[in-house]
């Protein structure tokens, strides 16, 4: 199971959310870049990006400091918040980016996410962000009415890469992980899923390990920059 150490930018700096609430953000880092590299030279394997102005504005926001991370580092990276079209898709990937998060345009136009998994194979997830077992879009900020599982089964043949499927109530909270619903996920579909929201400590990754449900890895933000999480240490734990 893969740790992929979280960015999530707002106004280019590194910051956390609390349930992802915009107000409620907490700046660790004003270098993303520096940051990346502490979590590169640490031995991760991927970086997990957000955008998160991006996501409210429905396009690009923090480009600059993504374009930086990806410049200092080697390791691939994945991004998600405001990439709505296909143009953004192609300029991203034509940057190096290694793969796109698809998330509200998966609940608004799920057309889209066929055709960008059809023309770059392996470099599109779908974002499920999820309150209540229902998505949420547009930065967590309106309630879909869709039900989570229903819309991973729904591109069960359009050749996505993942799904990372977050718990909005979890994530930041430093409270644990929704291991039933991700597992439940998970064994719904036979695309391979990530996990994020809660990730506060070791025992909350082997957790995940062994939830029963072959998870393809789990994200953590909070719990790496409070010190909670010992990135190394989890590292070493998920290759034993």
């Amino acid at each position: 199971m893969i740790l992929y150490p979280a960015i999530d930018l707002k106004d280019g700096k590194a910051v956390r959310l609390l349930r992802g609430e915009m107000d409620h953000a907490t700046v660790f880092n004003d270098d993303p870049a520096a940051q990346a590299m502490d979590f590169v030279t640490a031995g991760c394997a991927w970086l997990h990006l957000v955008d998160l102005n991006g996501a409210f504005a429905g396009q690009p926001v923090n480009a600059a400091p993504v374009e930086a991370i990806l410049r200092a580092c080697k390791v691939p990276a994945q991004l998600g918040g405001g990439i709505r079209d296909m143009a953004t898709i192609e300029a991203w990937l034509s940057r190096g980016l290694t793969r796109v998060i698809l998330g509200t345009v998966a609940v608004e136009n799920p057309a889209l996410v066929r055709a960008a998994a059809r023309a770059f194979p392996g470099q599109v997830a779908v974002g499920i962000d999820a309150r209540g077992g229902r998505v949420a879009t547009r930065g967590w900020a309106r309630d879909s009415g869709v039900d989570a599982t229903d819309l991973a089964r729904s591109f069960e043949d359009a050749g996505v890469a993942a799904i990372i499927y977050t718990d909005i109530n979890r994530d930041g909270a430093m409270q644990g992980p929704n291991i039933k619903a991700t597992a439940a996920l998970a064994h719904a579909v036979r695309i391979p899923v990530i996990a994020s929201g809660g990730v506060s400590s070791l025992d909350d990754l082997i957790a995940l390990r062994d939830c029963g449900a072959a998870l393809d890895g789990a994200i953590s933000g909070r719990a790496l920059y409070d010190g909670a999480l010992d990135l190394k240490a989890a590292l070493a734990a998920l290759r034993t």
